[in-house]
């Protein structure tokens, strides 16, 4: 269906996005927003297209004015049984389900769908396209952006306030000198590696 017969039949439709699944450490954070029409929020864009201040600005606008909103996530070790993009469409389902208000509609930024008892539709590009997307991008991204920040003032020596997870250099530097922490996924091949490495040289 097209985006803006979607908009003329539905009235609560929920905007679906995750935070995370590119990160060798920590877990995969989705949201769920439904936005209010008579409380417009302006500036509403893909989360990574702003501003770190911009989106927490924006973060505390959305919890404030939206008629419902949600996080999911899935966890490190859950990741690691199932799979990213498993885990991903799990957190996605946990995110819908803990919205206060029932959606009409679910729109999901990507190509697919969670499991879901609500109609849903995948929209490429949709943190883009869908103000209620890009609300729920940035409410994740604020959120893993925070967990991450908590992990960097444990273990300072990988840079995590930095990169936030992500395989840079820096990252893989530190992961290869020190080793991987509790939090570090293990079926991510760096992750791997570098366990391999440590595990050999004990």
């Amino acid at each position: 269906m097209e985006l803006e017969q979607i908009f003329a039949q539905y009235t609560r439709i929920a905007g679906v996005d995750e935070v995370g699944r590119g990160p060798l450490v920590g877990a995969v954070v989705t949201a769920a927003v439904i936005l209010d029409p008579s409380r417009p929020i302006s500036g509403l864009k893909d989360s990574k297209k702003l501003s770190e201040k911009r989106r927490e600005e924006l973060a505390v606008e959305i919890r404030e004015k939206a008629l419902a909103w949600s996080l999911g996530r899935a966890e490190r070790i859950e990741i690691d049984e199932i799979n990213i993009l498993k885990a991903t469409m799990l957190a996605m389902q946990r995110a819908v389900n803990g919205l206060k208000e029932h959606p009409d509609f679910v729109l999901v930024d990507g190509n697919r769908c969670p499991m879901l008892t609500y109609p849903c539709q995948a929209v490429v590009k949709g943190d883009a396209l869908v103000p209620a997307i890009s609300a729920a991008s940035i409410l994740a991204k604020v959120a893993r952006d925070a967990e991450m920040l908590r992990l960097h003032e444990r273990y300072p020596q990988y840079g995590f306030a930095e990169h936030k997870g992500y395989p840079t250099a820096k990252h893989l530097a530190a992961l290869k000198e020190f080793g991987p922490i509790l939090e570090h996924r293990r079926s991510f091949g760096p992750v791997r590696e570098a366990l391999s490495h440590h595990l050999n040289n004990l």
